[in-house]
């Protein structure tokens, strides 16, 4: 059984637990160590008794250097009757630190897969910060084996030209942990509203911009009741002057705490007709880039996504004649669409997702399975592969190189 030792910065963060579930799925055993941030809960996974290392604030990137640094002064006690791992997973640039102290600790020959699912604004300054964090992951991934990431976009803007780092490429894009094998259950249609009541946009997941909350809080005014937004996950509240207070005061807002991944999933988006898949939170940049949970969590549920032009996921969905895409950022684009809302409109919108079936949106057991035989691969030494066959058929996974 392969061992793999997984850092991560935020151990709360759901999208850890659904990796680790994929690990496991996929035959590994796995070692989960990294950050609390602050008061948030855990991220549970049954079996799996996490190794804190510390605490980090959120949007505070010079504090948790600091504790990146003084964790890797006690790394080695800290994994101290921890069995060998066999590879190292870090989940962005702090933990591929701090994966290079602990595989020197380890005896210096463990190799290490560096996962990056966003591109952090520091790593694209044209300052000296900038380029001394990119120069800094350059150092740091002279040690790791492979390149996780979600995007492809992320490649193409970052990786390849800016970064520095020269490795096989895994595209692993945050599609739906599907366990149960079940591809043939079709998601059930959201009924458009009866008259007199609203379409419900749902914004679910890393509440983290604010600009999309000013946007919908002033297109929900707009609508005047004819369109509400349901919130779910778990808010940055680092960027927000106000979350809770400005949500509970909007007459046609709400905000329903955080939920399971992807056990709630089905039952959230069956409450909703559209699905908020749009994010300025590094505008131009990350933002632009990114093709988010949410994307495949709706499409995955029947539910149409609302992107934006010029994005990646815009690219994506018009691509495959999906979803809809607002031509800007103003809130009478929102407002426009939805005033011309109709039936029919939204049920062909909705059916067009549906008729693909959920295999397109979902990760499966087999696929896990094929991403653990990969990082064993690397275990083993093997020659990095350069092109093969997609992880998951069609959206999940590609293996590109650098230099293709």
């Amino acid at each position: 059984m392969l061992k793999i030792l997984y850092l991560v910065h935020d151990l709360a963060d759901p999208a850890v637990r659904r990796r680790v579930l994929m690990l496991q799925s996929g035959g590994a055993q796995v070692t989960l160590a990294g950050f609390r941030r602050s008061d948030n809960a855990l991220a549970a996974v049954e079996g799996v008794a996490p190794i804190e290392l510390g605490v980090t604030a959120d949007g505070r990137f010079a504090q948790r250097i600091g504790a990146v640094s003084k964790a890797c002064l006690a790394i080695g006690a800290r994994l101290r009757g921890v069995a060998r791992p066999d590879v190292i997973v870090a989940r962005n640039l702090e933990m591929l630190a701090l994966a290079n102290r602990a595989t020197s600790v380890l005896g210096g020959d463990v190799p290490i897969a560096y996962e990056c699912l966003d591109i952090h604004r520091l790593l694209l300054r044209d300052d000296m910060v900038g380029k001394a964090l990119r120069g800094a992951e350059a150092r740091l991934g002279r040690k790791a084996g492979l390149l996780i990431t979600s995007s492809p976009a992320f490649i193409e803007h970052y990786f390849r030209p800016l970064s520095g780092l020269d490795l096989p490429s895994l595209l692993l894009q945050n599609q739906v942990l599907d366990l149960d094998d079940d591809d043939g259950t079709e998601a059930a249609a959201t009924a458009p509203p009866a008259p007199a009541q609203p379409w419900r946009i749902g914004w679910f997941g890393a509440l983290r911009c604010a600009k999309s909350l000013d946007l919908l809080t002033t297109f929900s005014h707009a609508m005047a009741g004819r369109a509400e937004i349901v919130l779910r996950g778990r808010p940055a509240y680092s960027e927000f002057d106000d979350f809770d207070g400005l949500v509970r005061n909007e007459p046609f807002m709400s905000f329903h705490g955080s939920y399971r991944n992807p056990e709630d999933l089905a039952r959230i988006y069956s409450g909703v007709h559209f699905s908020w898949a749009i994010d300025f939170f590094e505008e131009g940049q990350n933002s632009s880039w990114l093709l988010p949970n949410r994307l495949y969590e709706s499409c995955r549920h029947g539910t149409v996504p609302i992107a934006l032009a010029g994005t990646e996921t815009a690219r994506f969905l018009k691509e495959r004649g999906l979803g809809v895409i607002l031509p800007d950022a103003a809130p009478k684009r929102l407002t426009e669409l939805f005033e011309t809302m109709t039936e029919r409109t939204y049920r062909e919108a909705s059916a067009r997702i549906r008729t693909l079936g959920p295999g397109p949106w979902t990760i499966n057991r087999a696929d896990c399975q094929r991403l653990v035989k990969r990082l064993s691969t690397l275990a083993a030494g093997q020659p990095a592969v350069r092109s093969a066959r997609p992880l998951a058929q069609p959206l999940a996974a590609k293996e590109t190189s650098h230099d293709e």
